[in-house]
């Protein structure tokens, strides 16, 4: 646990004794906290093969004012990450002297293993797994530009495009500097693994939104058509809140709930730079919202995203590989919470359509809850058909069951993901509008195509950021 200590302390901005590792190792790499905390993690993946290469080199036995975690993370840094790319402080000169005896024991621990590769040092359960394979994907935010700007811009930075993927397979297999078209959602861009966006100046602009496409799934399969008002009942970071504003083309309402008041603060700070002007955002509790308030009488589209265990986090399964599901008392407080939320959604009296959905691979919070929902909802809500093509369906704990969808790094590429679309008894759609409806990614728009020649820019301002 003290490579976490360290961390909280790196992520504070101060490490006690020997200052910011961030800004005396790294220099401008690790401004973002995520990006930073991922190395810690990466760390600790290594902790084991750091430990003997460290002990092997005598190198906390020579810099005795260098404290164990720190020179894990340094020793990291230099043998198995990006090497000190930023000025690097006090720390460059203190491993530069030990870099040629450090990269010996490494070599000398390969060979005594019998391995040839870094990752092959590591136990088997701590080998990269599904979840570190995970495609970065990148929502163009089209309240602010089109995916066919943003695709140029790309190119124009060197990015070679390989138009929609037919397949998982084409996603799997990018590599470098390549980046494809999601074969699902129209505005979504898919990037190898691990490809860092949060400097690039769209994602900065608010141009890109940095989202997992299990997590653009909800806003997409509730598909509220411009003009709509819709609630978002447990809005916080707000991604998907600002997907449902482009999906409405900002015209329309969105009623956008959450209690965390410092949650709030920030989502408010990323909807205005994503462009966002037709949300409402409330610190209030949604269970404590009226249905028969009048300024909701026109709501027939929720998306409830509740609290949950979180079981389903790409961060989660990396810095906690193996980790187990949460405990008996905690899920039975979660389900509980999550099942009052959905009940009380579903007394909206205009209610169409409600998105179900959570970021837990946990039947109680899934499945379950719609369940006891639809039971207490006495046939006026029913299971709606969402996307039949989708690999990963909901667990057959009921009939009807197959209609919710379930993600994972294993089967669709993404994070851990559960969603359930219910709709009205009473107004159900002709199958047809009901499929266009729930699967606009059966029919999607062409894509944006692979020019051979760099178009030129416009004449006038762009709605880009310059390169």
């Amino acid at each position: 646990m003290a490579l976490y200590a360290a961390a909280a302390a790196v992520l504070a901005g101060v490490d006690n004794r020997q200052g910011s590792i961030k800004g005396l190792v790294y220099g401008s790499r690790f401004q973002n906290v995520k990006q930073l905390y991922a190395l810690v993690c990466e760390t600790q993946r290594y902790s084991a093969v750091l430990d003997a290469v460290i002990a092997s080199a005598g190198l906390l036995r020579v810099e005795k004012k260098l404290r164990p975690h720190l020179a894990k993370v340094l020793v990291y840094e230099l043998l198995l990450g990006r090497g000190f790319r930023g000025g690097g402080g006090k720390w460059k000169p203190l491993l530069t002297r030990h870099q040629a005896r450090l990269k010996a024991e490494l070599a000398r621990l390969k060979v005594h293993r019998g391995v040839s590769r870094n990752e092959d040092l590591l136990e088997v359960g701590s080998r990269p797994g599904p979840a570190s394979q995970v495609p970065r994907f990148v929502r163009v935010n089209t309240l602010k530009t089109c995916c066919d700007d943003a695709v140029d811009y790309f190119k124009r930075q060197g990015f070679s495009y390989k138009g929609r993927a037919s397949s998982l397979d084409d996603i799997r297999a990018l590599k470098g500097k390549c980046f494809l078209l999601d074969p699902l959602l129209p505005e979504l861009l898919v990037f190898p693994a691990q490809t860092d966006l949060h400097e690039h100046p769209l994602y900065q602009a608010g141009h890109l939104i940095l989202q997992d496409k299990a997590s653009c799934l909800p806003a997409m399969l509730l598909a509220p058509p411009p003009g709509s008002h819709v609630i978002d009942a447990c809005a916080a970071p707000g991604n998907k809140t600002s997907h449902l504003a482009a999906l409405l083309k900002n015209q329309g309402k969105i009623f956008a709930f959450d209690l965390d008041a410092k949650r709030l603060a920030s989502m408010a700070t990323l909807l205005a730079r994503a462009g966002v002007s037709c949300c409402e955002l409330a610190e209030e509790d949604f269970l404590a919202v009226s249905p028969s308030d009048h300024r909701y009488r026109q709501v027939q589209y929720i998306l409830l995203d509740p609290s949950c265990s979180g079981s389903g986090m790409l961060t989660r399964q990396l810095e906690e590989p193996g980790a187990g599901t949460p405990s008996k008392e905690r899920l039975h407080a979660l389900a509980g919470f999550q099942q009052r939320a959905l009940c009380h959604a579903l007394t909206f009296p205009s209610l169409q359509r409600i998105v179900y959905s959570t970021c837990s691979l946990c039947q109680e919070e899934n499945e379950d809850v719609v369940r006891d929902a639809l039971q207490q909802s006495s046939g006026t809500f029913r299971l709606a058909p969402a996307l039949p093509s989708w690999p990963h369906r909901g667990l057959s704990t009921f009939p009807g069951a197959e209609h919710c969808l379930r993600a994972s790094p294993e089967t669709t590429l993404t994070g851990g993901f559960f969603i359930a679309v219910l709709e009205r008894v009473e107004e159900i759609p002709s199958s047809a509008s009901q499929t266009k409806a729930l699967v606009p990614g059966l029919t999607p728009s062409p894509a944006p195509k692979r020019k051979k020649q760099r178009r030129k820019p416009a004449a006038g301002p762009s709605t880009l950021p310059s390169t």
